[in-house]
């Protein structure tokens, strides 16, 4: 009874410990902490064509959040799922939004996490940045869905989400929307 108890003790203190890697995130970016937010990932992290390692992540870090002046990221809801005890997957809502040049962009974001425990630290294994829309706060979203210009983020939501495609496919959302996504009838 006590393995049992000890094991959900630790699932519960574990959730709770990756639900803030989120919003310690988006204070060090928000902040421009740049130790404390590569301190969110692991020793190792795979940073693609650029190598491995916080360090890298650093370099990559820097000048992006050089780019704009300042940033406020608003945490709005976590889903996590563990897939053992040291691992769990977890998607994120995220509000952000950036000054740039004069302007405030906004942004609907959805992280999608890996997170993994080293040495009793629950850490980012990889963030993937996904979008609904950005653009500049007095304008309301509209296709396509992107006007932050020389920034390369095509909306990916909610067509990435399992079942979005199947749902609409065959259906006229003629009236709904300017711009619908592949499956759906124009």
């Amino acid at each position: 009874m006590t393995s049992i108890l000890e094991q959900r003790l630790d699932r519960v203190e574990s959730h709770l410990a990756i639900q803030q890697l989120p919003v310690r995130y988006a204070l060090a970016v928000d902040g421009r902490d740049i130790d404390a937010w590569m301190g969110l990932f692991v020793p190792d992290v795979d940073c693609g064509r650029h190598g491995r390692g916080r360090d890298v992540l650093k370099s990559i870090i820097t000048p992006a959040l050089r780019s704009f002046y300042r940033s406020v990221h608003l945490i709005c809801g976590h889903k996590v799922d563990f897939t053992d005890a040291n691992h769990a997957t977890g998607a994120v809502y995220c509000r952000a939004e950036h000054e740039e040049a004069g302007r405030w962009i906004t942004m609907a974001i959805i992280y999608f996490d890996e997170y993994a425990r080293v040495e009793g630290e629950w850490l980012f294994v990889r963030r993937r940045e996904k979008h609904w829309y950005c653009t500049d706060w007095a304008d309301r979203p509209s296709p396509p869905f992107n006007d932050w210009p020389g920034r390369d983020l095509p909306p990916r939501l909610p067509g990435d989400f399992p079942g979005w495609i199947d749902f609409w496919r065959g259906v006229d959302v003629t009236g709904l929307t300017d711009l619908p996504l592949e499956g759906a009838k124009k």
